[in-house]
């Protein structure tokens, strides 16, 4: 028994949209051993691709990616299934003796798949019934109801997310409990886990947005969501959702002008990557590297070789 290896740590590569996370998963992959874990909830979505940043299989770097175009947008996606899907993809790599690396940009994803997080119960005939009611009052009203029995869960959720306000009252419905004692405690699922974080400015980082979302739309990001509407974008639940999609819908149905959609596009993308920052900050177990050191890979290999050695 005493030359059976330890199992290779679970790394979570963590922080803003824009920051670098990708470049360096692949750094991380490459000096680890590793396979690289989805964790964006968009990048599932097959077709999703110049807006939601994924990585061409040819940059990859031959590096194996897991969790890639597993839906079409007219298909629901939840955390609950997405974890399961997750434990069983890191299950499966670290059988084999490599590391797993998770990334993207989901903060609530990542926290679902390395914590323990168990997920409540749902009830069929509740959920339409709150969804019939988004639909007559809209996000907004039922934001305020959330805000009346469950302030923390409703500080934490954007008024205009019907899907989680739904999801949250629902939960408080189901278990008389705030839906905020339902979310990950900061308690690994496993103990071999290393969360790494980017840090970086915040002026860099809007810099980069704004270079991001300009190049998005030059690349054909308009071409994609029409694309992706002919498939039945309005139809899904939850791809419909997504940051600069959901612009664009509104640019091709004569809602908003092109450049107010690059715009908005741009503004949600700042919120977006300040409300990830602000959730990670708080998890005092991330060991974070500077976006901007030569060194970063190196550095953040070594903190997962210190804080979760294999052998």
């Amino acid at each position: 028994m005493d030359n059976v290896p330890m199992p290779q740590p679970i790394v979570a590569l963590v922080g803003a949209t824009a920051s670098g996370k990708t470049g360096l998963s692949l750094d991380l992959a490459e000096r680890l051993g590793g396979e690289v874990v989805n964790t964006d909830a968009m990048q599932v979505y097959r077709g999703m691709d110049i807006g939601t940043a994924k990585l061409p299989e040819a940059e990859r770097r031959g590096v194996p990616h897991h969790l890639l175009d597993l839906r079409e947008v007219t298909e629901p996606s939840t955390v609950a299934e997405f974890q399961g899907l997750a434990r069983d993809a890191i299950a499966d790599i670290r059988e084999r003796d490599r590391v797993p690396v998770l990334v993207g940009g989901s903060a609530l994803y990542t926290r679902a798949i390395v914590d323990r997080f168990e997920f409540p119960g749902t009830d069929e005939s509740l959920r339409r019934e709150l969804e019939a009611e988004l639909e007559r009052i809209g996000s907004h009203a039922l934001h305020e109801r959330l805000a009346g029995v469950d302030p923390e869960a409703a500080a934490a959720i954007l008024p205009d997310n019907g899907r989680r306000v739904v999801r949250a009252l629902e939960v408080v419905a189901l278990t008389g409990r705030p839906y905020s004692a339902s979310l990950p405690r900061l308690e690994y699922a496993d103990p071999l886990t290393v969360q790494v974080g980017v840090d970086i400015d915040r002026p860099t980082l809007d810099a980069r947005i704004e270079q991001r979302v300009e190049e998005m739309f030059a690349d054909g990001l308009v071409e994609e969501v029409e694309a992706l509407l002919a498939r039945g974008l309005q139809d899904g639940r939850t791809a419909n959702r997504a940051i600069g999609y959901r612009e664009v819908v509104g640019f091709l149905a004569g809602d908003r002008s092109l450049a107010e959609a690059v715009e908005q596009t741009k503004a949600a993308t700042r919120r977006f990557a300040r409300r990830q920052d602000a959730w990670f900050r708080k998890d005092p177990r991330i060991v974070w590297v500077a976006h901007d050191d030569p060194d970063r890979a190196d550095r953040a290999a070594e903190a997962v070789r210190a804080a979760a050695p294999t052998a």
